[in-house]
């Protein structure tokens, strides 16, 4: 673990200034445990002795991020913003929410903070470590701890024992006992916390957790689960750990990588009720549609896809077109992705389970087999005008033209207009196939 400290140029430029104005300024922050542990972070914040009107009459480019809390967010010539915040202490917290005074001492601040790790200031411009709290011991052991004592940090602010766990799962470190201890006797409160904010803790653990299972299996036995989702508070290690085989984000382009962590972590939810927990967590209609119909095919194309792998003939080219036709062509390669990921978690517990080999050669299969052939409505070659000039409407309409790409999904030579109106023809009139 390093204990350089070596902040970008535009870092000590902004402290220089704020102590050429005369008020005491130290960065602090989760870019200071980061730059300890030899991590990047870009996202370098202060604290100051500056209240938020001084810092706005120093500095031309600010922006009013939580001035009621102390904080000024600060562009530098990067255009990249920095938070600087006053140094504050506690009056009082509802368990999310705090009133804060300022006026306190750099100390003072630091002890209002969470964990050790995150307690250790910097000051660049003399290359000086404060660190009351003994942080860096703790990053060198490998342990989040609690500054101060646990229970009142987590009464202060119930989110703390989420983040104690995300911290933990990140880095790889332990929960110290006692801290362990108050995250534990705070899961019957988070019901303080808003559902925004669990949703973009969940989200949090699927971008910066290589293992997130770790951490949801750290949720589920705090029982945080059983307060905030309870539908999947009897997660097994085995449906938790199914998450890990499923990239992270790590670049902002892609976030579709996140959704389908989300996804999985949600099968471990009763058949039908992922919908309702996404919505309960404030996630977006788009995403909990995407979601919700993922979890539907998983369910109903799970079985069949593992039984044809398992066997020697393998899938046949009709059997992926149902397939594809089920989930939707855009939408199979995700629900495949979220079969493998169960199936490799399988795997690794020494349960039989499909091959990867056999999983990449259906993945490359279903690709060819998705855009080449009519796996949809909109694929056939004739359309409900057409048929309404058979005399099928209403309600049998629609009947007719799924009837149709069951069909062509089972024989695409079927497709042209001629077979199809012929098909259709003789189904309305009772007298063909499937009439």
């Amino acid at each position: 673990m390093m204990t350089t400290i070596n902040p970008p140029h535009t870092v000590l430029k902004l402290a220089k200034t704020l102590e050429g104005a005369g008020f005491e300024t130290w960065c602090v922050g989760g870019a200071v445990r980061d730059a300890m542990l030899g991590k990047q972070n870009l996202d370098w914040d202060f604290a100051t002795a500056a209240t938020p009107d001084q810092v706005r009459k120093v500095f031309r480019r600010t922006v009013p991020v939580g001035i009621e809390f102390g904080t000024i967010g600060v562009l530098d010539e990067a255009n990249v913003m920095h938070e600087v915040t006053t140094f504050r202490r506690d009056v009082q917290t509802d368990g999310r929410h705090a009133v804060v005074e300022f006026g306190a001492s750099l100390d003072e601040d630091l002890a209002r903070r969470d964990f050790t790790i995150n307690a250790i200031a910097y000051s660049p411009t003399r290359e000086v470590v404060h660190d009351p709290f003994a942080g860096e011991k703790d990053l060198r052991a490998g342990i989040v701890r609690a500054v101060g004592a646990p229970a009142d940090r987590m009464r202060e602010d119930r989110l703390r024992a989420l983040r104690a766990i995300r911290f933990a799962a990140r880095y790889g470190f332990q929960i110290e006992s006692r801290t362990w201890d108050a995250v534990v006797e705070s899961a019957p409160h988070m019901t303080r916390l808003s559902p925004e904010r669990v949703r973009q803790e969940i989200e949090k653990v699927m971008d910066q957790v290589a293992l997130p299972s770790e951490a949801f299996a750290k949720w589920r036995d705090s029982g945080a689960f059983g307060t905030l989702i309870p539908d999947i508070a009897g997660a097994t290690a085995l449906q938790l750990r199914a998450i890990d085989h499923l990239r992270r984000p790590i670049l902002a382009t892609r976030p579709q990588r996140r959704v389908l962590r989300i996804a999985m972590l949600l099968a471990a939810a009763p058949a039908g009720r992922a919908a309702q927990t996404l919505k309960a967590l404030r996630f977006s209609n788009a995403t909990g549609s995407w979601i919700s119909s993922l979890l539907d095919a998983l369910a109903e194309l799970e079985p069949p896809m593992r039984a044809a792998l398992a066997s020697p003939a393998g899938a046949s080219d009709a059997d992926i077109r149902r397939w594809v036709s089920t989930a939707g062509r855009t939408r199979f390669a995700s629900v495949l992705r979220l079969a493998d990921a169960r199936w490799w978690a399988e795997r690794e517990a020494g349960s039989n389970a499909p091959s990867s080999s056999s999983v990449s050669s259906l993945h490359r299969r279903a690709l060819r087999i998705a855009y080449r052939d009519p796996v949809e409505l909109s694929d056939l070659a004739v359309d409900g005008t057409d048929l309404q000039k058979l005399g099928i409407t209403g309600p049998a309409l629609g009947k007719a033209l799924h009837s149709l790409l069951d069909a062509v999904v089972r024989d695409p030579s079927l497709n042209t207009p001629d077979r199809l109106l012929a098909l259709a023809r003789s189904r309305s009139s009772g007298t063909g196939p499937g009439a």
